[in-house]
């Protein structure tokens, strides 16, 4: 834990880097979002999950809403009043494991089956 205080980057700043690297995140109302939109219950609690895990290993943590078959995300870092590099961080950590195909890389990962909606869980942008 850091004892000096962070400061907010400028608004032009975070929304030139989400567009650069994190294109489906939108700066809103002093939050970094991103919605993820599952196929029911099984996949929102299984993002929840995986975003809960991510973010107490970082120390830092979102705001989370959820319904049936979405899950919204929000960042910022509250002593700052606005968004920082550990936004950022999260973000990008929280996009790469929650859109992770691994059935799209030749690492011997077959992935979840697409062809049989049982099975789904994630709407992949």
């Amino acid at each position: 834990m850091s004892a000096d205080r962070e400061v907010a980057m400028p608004e032009s700043d975070v929304t030139a880097w989400l567009a650069a690297n994190l294109p489906n995140w939108r700066l809103e109302d002093g939050w970094i979002r991103r919605t993820y939109k599952t196929h029911s219950w099984k996949g929102t609690v299984m993002v929840i999950g995986t975003v809960g895990h991510l973010s107490e290993a970082a120390w830092h943590h979102p705001d989370i809403t959820a319904s049936y078959a979405w899950v919204e995300v929000r960042l910022m870092t509250h002593s700052a009043k606005g968004i920082t590099d550990k936004d950022l961080a999260l973000a990008r950590k929280i996009e790469e494991v929650v859109q992770w195909q691994p059935g799209k890389e030749d690492n011997g990962l077959e992935g979840t089956p697409e062809s049989d909606q049982r099975f789904a869980y994630i709407k992949y942008d």
